[in-house]
């Protein structure tokens, strides 16, 4: 897993502001302390897609997938993978410390994680993709709940199918957020012709307030 400093930046709100050597130091320290404390553990699982008046009914679970927005980016799709990462909880630990000893610190290290999550997310899409090409089929970008219409509420139904607390210690709270907190779950469509060139741009997010929209970044 590679974090990607860019990406690290922009979780920081970096807006090419002119950053000091000590602060760029501080940065390169937090991603290399974030590599060296992950635990990256990821699952998915490939379900059928059956089209129901409700929302899109995953075979053989109990996941229906509602909202306009998750409905356009799978209206393709025959088939989803529904994946789930984290990097464990020593990540949230340290970010629990920092932002009582060294603010700075702790703000640039959530950030760097934040990156990490999202490269592991990578890596696992690509394995994804990998198995999609064998069975003739074409992938979308990987869409996550809260993203435009599509509720948070579905991540305990997700970690409850996926067995993500039992497999890989990702569990998710009565007010559905997850813990460990550097953890993301997402869908990607399998489908046979026309792949989605959308993933989760900021054009298509009702978030009017995001900082990256304000920022014009639409590459989320």
């Amino acid at each position: 897993m590679h974090i990607d400093r860019k990406e690290a930046l922009r979780y920081m709100g970096y807006r090419g502001q002119k950053m000091d050597g000590s602060l760029q130091s501080l940065l390169d320290t937090c991603i290399d302390e974030v590599m060296d404390i992950s635990k990256e553990s990821f699952i998915y699982e490939i379900f059928d897609i059956e089209r129901r008046e409700e929302g899109l009914c995953l075979k053989g679970t109990t996941l229906i997938l509602q909202g306009e927005d998750i409905r356009r980016h799978l209206s393709k799709a025959g088939k989803c993978a529904v994946m789930a990462v984290t990097l464990g909880l020593e990540a949230d630990k340290r970010i629990s410390f920092y932002s009582r000893t060294d603010l700075t610190k702790g703000l640039i290290f959530d950030a760097c994680a934040t990156a990490a999550a999202e490269a592991l997310c990578d890596i696992v899409q690509e394995e994804i993709e990998a198995k999609a090409k064998v069975m003739g089929l074409k992938t979308t970008k990987r869409y996550s709940p809260g993203y435009g219409d599509f509720s948070i509420d579905i991540q305990k139904e997700i970690a409850r199918v996926l067995k993500t607390y039992e497999k890989i210690g990702l569990a998710v709270n009565e007010c559905s957020i997850m813990i460990p907190r550097k953890s993301v779950t997402a869908v990607i469509g399998m489908q046979t012709e026309g792949c989605s060139t959308k993933s989760h741009e900021c054009g298509s997010c009702k978030d009017k307030d995001c900082m990256f929209r304000k920022d014009g970044n639409d590459d989320e």
